[in-house]
């Protein structure tokens, strides 16, 4: 089937990964590596992480539900100090990819979020907040987990947004920079990336949508 839209996760893909942040965190606190997202990972329905992305819980709860959970893996980390680290930076070849697709295609974008993620001030809340300024109104429909009480991997979130693009599955492609959530997708007929590096992902883009993107940014 003929591409009619190319659907975007945020985080990760048109920012740096926090996955980097979450892994200097872990080395200035002396902890293994990887082990926030090993909390993350443990019961990924049900967890502190899943509910505040489906805003079934506020900051307060957040916090307190996130550090029970990390301290019986052994290691307690308040769930307040690890909000912060999902900013990233900004890609800008990664946005020039988009107005190359909205060009073309429809454009969407499917995101896990929370509905505060940092403390007003924050510097790293604020670089955030620019981010999304600019590239939010390139896309022509957004779903927000917090705003929809649904949350990738779970598939009714990408149906969701086929029906807002007015679009069959079949005929889009999907980036995201988590394998579980390139999974449903694909398993929906999308064509799925996973956004590794900013030179794979324009590569398969390109591959999958005939279009040309530039090597380095405008």
């Amino acid at each position: 089937m003929t591409i009619e839209a190319v659907i975007w996760d945020f985080g990760g893909v048109f920012t740096s990964s926090p996955f980097e942040a979450f892994n200097r965190y872990e080395a200035d606190k002396g902890l293994p590596k990887d082990f926030i997202r090993r909390i993350n990972a443990t019961n990924p329905d049900h967890n502190a992480w899943a509910l505040f992305e489906r805003n079934e819980i506020d900051t307060f709860k957040f916090d307190e539900l996130f550090l029970a959970e990390s301290t019986a893996l052994g290691h307690p980390v308040p769930g307040r100090e690890v909000l912060p680290l999902l900013s990233g930076q900004l890609r800008p070849r990664m946005v020039a990819a988009l107005k190359a697709c909205k060009a073309q295609f429809k454009v969407g974008c499917i995101t896990n979020n929370v509905v505060s993620e940092h403390s007003p001030g924050q510097d790293e809340g604020q670089r955030m907040a620019g981010a999304m300024a600019q590239v939010m109104p390139l896309f022509d429909a957004i779903i927000e987990s917090s705003k929809a009480g649904v949350r990738k991997p779970d598939p009714r979130i990408y149906l969701m947004m086929c029906d807002l693009l007015g679009v069959q599955p079949e005929a889009c492609v999907y980036l995201d920079d988590l394998g579980i959530n390139c999974k449903p997708a694909a398993g929906l007929g999308m064509r799925a990336i996973k956004v590794v590096d900013v030179d794979q992902t324009l590569a398969d883009l390109s591959r999958h949508t005939g279009l040309t993107f530039d090597q380095e940014p405008a």
